[in-house]
């Protein structure tokens, strides 16, 4: 685990090289075909080098969630054993990570026409109109939910009227069964400083590398938009407002680079409060090398002891 641009892929790459194990991403941008420059997705070669499963598996018109990762990713786990090898997993979607070790409620997959007639009464009566009538049947969640997040009013809303039952009355039931033993480590970078000059260059870098033809060819599909979970992905929602003329060039940089940012303070807030983690150094200049064989030490000394 560990926050962008820290150096999770070559270190996982490097793991498999050295040892017997496979990769799993958990990453909630690498599942999107057509998905490569703006998500960093390991390149051809890289994928040569070890081959990671859970990437390229949909088109980014098809939502994807926590529950279909810790469906998908223990599949995965018990036919990577069988094999005789390790399961790897490596990225920085901590909700998966917390999806597969924690287990989730057993909510409704989401209704299209449900979907619809909540967005039609919030265009008719207001989000505040909706987060009244959600109080009413689930306290609890109205509690916790802000008025002003409609993707979450509508989700405890649509779960309610699919199932009958809260949001909270389902959670109390949870499926965490995982016949695993599992260590767990993470780059957790300790000056800052270093780690936000590194999301500016590679969010750089992925621009000299066509990811603004990237999202245009996406764009151009006519079938997706900006409310969809893919687009809503980091770097790529401000490539669509950029591509749509609301912002302009350098505004749209600018707030890749602050968005990015913000999606690493969030993975460490996560991880700072994670428990039973084993904390690696973060590779940076010229000691990079020297990091990366010393973490790839600590990993293999943790798993055998």
């Amino acid at each position: 685990m560990g926050p962008t641009a820290s150096g999770k892929t070559e270190l996982a790459i490097r793991l498999c090289e050295q040892h017997n194990c496979e990769i799993i991403s958990v990453d909630s941008a690498l599942i999107y075909k057509g998905f490569d420059i703006g998500s960093a997705k390991p390149n051809s070669e890289e994928q040569a080098r070890a081959p990671h499963f859970l990437i390229d598996i949909l088109d980014p018109s098809v939502p994807y969630s926590a529950a279909d990762f810790r469906k998908d990713a223990l599949v995965l786990m018990k036919e990577i054993s069988a094999r005789g090898k390790t399961p790897l997993l490596v990225g920085g979607t901590m909700l998966y990570f917390k999806s597969l070790l924690d287990g989730l409620s057993p909510l409704p997959k989401s209704d299209s026409k449900i979907r619809q007639e909540i967005e039609a009464q919030a265009d008719e009566l207001g989000w505040q109109w909706l987060h009244e009538q959600l109080a009413e049947i689930d306290p609890v969640s109205a509690k916790r939910i802000h008025p002003n997040d409609p993707q979450r009013v509508s989700r405890a809303l649509e779960v309610y009227r699919i199932s009958g039952k809260s949001m909270t009355d389902l959670s109390q039931t949870v499926d965490n069964d995982l016949p695993f033993d599992i260590v767990q480590f993470a780059i957790y970078p300790d000056e800052r400083a270093q780690l936000h000059q590194r999301i500016e260059m590679r969010y750089k870098q992925m621009l000299d590398l066509g990811f603004e033809q990237e999202v245009r060819a996406l764009y151009q599909r006519g079938d997706l938009h900006v409310d969809m979970p893919s687009i809503r992905c980091v770097g790529y929602r401000q490539m669509w407002d950029y591509i749509e003329g609301n912002l302009d060039y350098d505004e749209m940089i600018y707030r890749g680079i602050v968005a990015t940012r913000q999606l690493a303070k969030r993975q460490m807030t996560w991880l700072r409060g994670w428990d039973k983690l084993h904390r690696l150094q973060t590779p940076m200049g010229d000691t990079a090398e020297q990091t990366l064989a010393e973490n790839i030490s600590l990993v293999t000394n943790s798993l055998t002891s």
